[in-house]
């Protein structure tokens, strides 16, 4: 149980309030042609660690696939970025997300939303989805001198500019293992799981999420509960 009140809710985008349908597989895979990478295996590996890394900065994962070779890693981080640009309007709302917005503002907590994609992106999504006024911060890694998940930084940023500085008064949603690492890594008291994206329950809980939801929907409710008292 969460001692100090939850002040700050920290979300993911893709694949925990965002549904893409697979929207960044596509999006790599089109950074793996404009890179001329066509050997079978080796566009199985890299998409196998894209995956695994799924929640990280994306240029971060370029250079992990590229070692040594920036000029590669920019190259195809911007293909990236291109690729899912031109699809941005394929992503939806997950159900239920917008509704717990409103239920964690209504109940004082404000709303940030961390994402591993460049702020672009993110600003097309947020367009596209209409959803400006409904939260109260996004936040990228660029914002935070590029340092995206596993690190806290960005959940860090945020509650800086929500919290008062305060991460245990922050409660952190995400559906892959990099963003539980990274609320941990805060020293967010919740630090939940959710079903709806790249990782399943057993790599949840292996990366140390405090709880594992199947929908966003229920993440208000979590917060309530953490907050309960309990009676003798």
């Amino acid at each position: 149980m969460s001692t100090t009140p939850i002040r700050l809710a920290c979300l993911d985008m893709a694949g925990t309030t965002v549904a893409d349908d697979g929207l960044v597989l596509a999006a790599f895979s089109a950074a793996l042609d404009e890179l001329k990478v066509a050997e079978p295996a080796e566009r199985e590996r890299m998409t196998r660690y894209v995956v695994d890394t799924m929640g990280e900065s994306k240029i971060t994962v370029f250079r992990a696939l590229f070692p040594g070779d920036e000029q590669a890693a920019q190259e195809g981080n911007a293909a990236f970025e291109s690729a899912y640009g031109e699809r941005v309007e394929l992503t939806r709302a997950l159900p239920g997300a917008e509704q717990a917005f409103a239920a964690l503002r209504s109940e004082g907590i404000a709303v940030a939303l961390t994402t591993g994609f460049s702020r672009t992106t993110a600003d097309a999504l947020l367009e596209h989805l209409g959803w400006r006024p409904l939260i109260d911060l996004s936040v990228t890694p660029g914002e935070v001198g590029g340092r995206g998940r596993p690190h806290p930084d960005m959940i860090l940023a945020a509650a800086a500019r929500l919290a008062d500085d305060e991460t245990r008064a922050v409660a952190v949603l995400g559906d892959t293992a990099s963003d539980i690492r990274s609320g941990l890594a805060a020293g967010a008291p919740i630090v939940a799981g959710v079903l709806t994206g790249a990782h399943d329950r057993a790599t949840l809980t292996a990366a140390g999420a405090t709880r594992v939801l199947d929908h966003v929907a229920e993440f208000p409710a979590l917060l309530r509960e953490q907050a309960r008292p309990l009676h003798p």
